[in-house]
């Protein structure tokens, strides 16, 4: 699993560093609110796209090649952010890299459930951990580049970062399915697990999509430096990483809808409150209370959508 805990950290630093710089961009290349929103959301709309309509050819036995396309995309992606100056520029550079993310993402969790099928809940748990070590990082490795070298040196570093791991993740192989559910997406939609897993999903990732959108900018406009900014959202990871592992083994061992309700209302009070402080050290407070909820959310639905999936339609269901 290592090459692609280190590809999932990598895509994450990715991700966040666009993320911690929208205010940045929105005074250097004087874009307006509703642009940086376009250019949050840009990618994860790409990755949807990626995940609907690729995810299948996981089961059908073409993961490690999935994982390659992604690679080459995300690639792709980083270098022509390091050029790029308009609006359709930044929109279009967001998109591959999320199309690339997308590639990845069900076919190493596919990967995690076969590996050690017993152990499925903490593999996806790991998997989430290193994701988020590189949100972790990715705020104050994009702020210190910024800092020393201008708005581009965060996404030359990470095309670099994504050629580094090439090597190790070319020895990667995710066998396919014996089996392989036939119009896997209409038959899992047909399922009313997995209507479940699909509102639990849309409601957890409707609210990350909120929060990785306006953060930056809400705390600049509440006088946050672009360290503080980094600092905070590399705060919000900091759960993910000690807690993922052991959420998954809970998971596996108790009702996973339990879990994900109370979770899941924990976090909707935290985002409330963000509205209502107007202190910026106090906002950590319900920062952390959120972050820790979302690290046991985040693998406990992924492994529910397992359970609803079947091994014939794994990567199809993530």
């Amino acid at each position: 699993m290592f090459p692609v805990y280190a590809l999932s950290t990598v895509l994450m630093i990715g991700y966040a560093s666009v993320f911690t710089l929208l205010a940045e961009m929105r005074s250097t290349f004087g874009f307006d609110e509703a642009a940086i929103g376009a250019i949050a959301g840009s990618a994860f709309l790409a990755g949807f796209v990626a995940q609907l309509t690729l995810s299948r050819f996981a089961d059908f036995g073409y993961g490690k090649h999935m994982l390659r396309i992604g690679l080459l995309a995300a690639a792709g992606g980083a270098v022509w952010m390091c050029f790029a100056e308009t609006l359709w520029a930044w929109l279009a550079a967001r998109m591959i890299l999320g199309f690339g993310a997308g590639c990845v993402r069900p076919a190493a969790r596919r990967l995690a459930f076969i590996r050690e099928p017993d152990k499925a809940g903490e593999t996806l748990g790991r998997l989430a951990a290193w994701e988020m070590v590189g949100f972790l990082i990715g705020p104050v490795f994009a702020s210190l580049l910024f800092a020393g070298w201008g708005i581009r040196a965060p996404f030359i570093a990470l095309a670099v970062m994504l050629l580094a791991v090439t090597p190790f993740l070319l020895r990667v192989n995710i066998a396919g399915s014996a089996n392989p559910l036939q119009g896997a997406m209409r038959k899992l939609l047909r399922r009313p697990a997995m209507q479940s897993c699909m509102a639990m999903g849309i409601a957890f990732y409707l609210a990350i999509g909120v929060f990785d959108a306006i953060w930056a900018v809400y705390m600049a406009d509440m006088g946050a430096s672009q360290l503080f900014i980094g600092t905070s959202m590399s705060l919000f990871t900091l759960p993910m990483i000690l807690i993922a592992p052991w959420a998954g083994r809970l998971a596996a061992r108790n009702n996973v809808m339990n879990i994900v309700t109370v979770t899941m209302s924990t976090a909707l009070l935290a985002m409330f409150s963000y509205g209502w402080i107007d202190s910026l050290w106090w906002l950590l407070v319900p920062l952390l209370i959120h972050a820790s909820a979302d690290a046991i959310s985040m693998p406990a639905i992924q492994l529910a959508v397992g359970y609803a999936s079947g091994e014939e339609a794994l990567a199809s269901g993530q």
